[in-house]
């Protein structure tokens, strides 16, 4: 049996009782986002389009297989540490560009709790996956996360590992935890990368992943 296949249908994967991660109220979480560019966005907001190249969009694809805006399905990735963010978000040219599209970094408390799949154990290896869903194809991945949020409504999205920063944790929150409201009104902490405040941190998690900084 390969170790990273297609997802069963979504009748055999609900039967396959999952490993439930709750996040709880207060837990401190960071977010990388853009504040410029084409496509601009809010620290808070859920990303609509989709699928796009990101590991566990469950947004359906259309006929042609490509990304578009949907009104029910939404994504929001976040992590434990700022310098999982900055791994993931600049891992395509492994230069963190604190110029380019206005990269801002947020830092909040969640506002409730929030169950998720919990991808970080052995539930990937008794559903049908592995370890390689954190590193393996993408679209792999991302038909697994589809199948996910079909088999398991009353969870809100996925904890998993991070495949650039020693897997660390990380999460991908759906729709669902929109529907929770499980984001503070403000965040904690938000500023450019390019403030001053953030000059010592972005420069020693540049320097710990052997990233370029620009």
């Amino acid at each position: 049996m390969a170790k990273f296949p297609e997802p069963p249908d979504v009748d055999a994967l609900r039967a396959i009782e999952p490993a439930i991660r709750c996040v709880r109220k207060g837990t401190p979480l960071a977010r990388i986002y853009f504040a410029g560019g084409p496509h601009p966005v809010a620290w808070n907001a859920f990303r609509r389009f989709g699928p796009t190249d990101a590991r566990f969009d469950h947004h359906l694809p259309d006929k042609a297989g490509n990304g578009f805006m949907q009104r029910h399905r939404a994504i929001f990735y976040a992590a434990s540490a700022a310098a999982t963010c900055l791994a993931e978000v600049f891992q395509t040219d492994r230069v963190i560009n604190k110029q380019r599209r206005e990269p801002w970094l947020a830092v909040f408390a969640l506002a409730r709790d929030v169950d998720l799949v919990d991808l970080t154990g052995n539930f990937v290896t008794r559903m049908g996956a592995s370890t390689a869903i954190h590193s393996g194809p993408r679209h792999r991945a991302r038909q697994w996360a589809q199948a996910l949020y079909d088999a398991y409504p009353h969870c809100a999205g996925i904890a998993y590992c991070s495949s650039m920063n020693g897997n660390a944790p990380a999460f991908a929150l759906t729709d669902r935890a929109e529907a929770l409201d499980v984001l503070p009104l403000k965040p904690e902490f938000n500023r450019a990368l390019a403030d001053a405040a953030l000059t010592d941190l972005v420069a020693a998690a540049a320097e710990d992943l052997g990233y370029g900084l620009t």
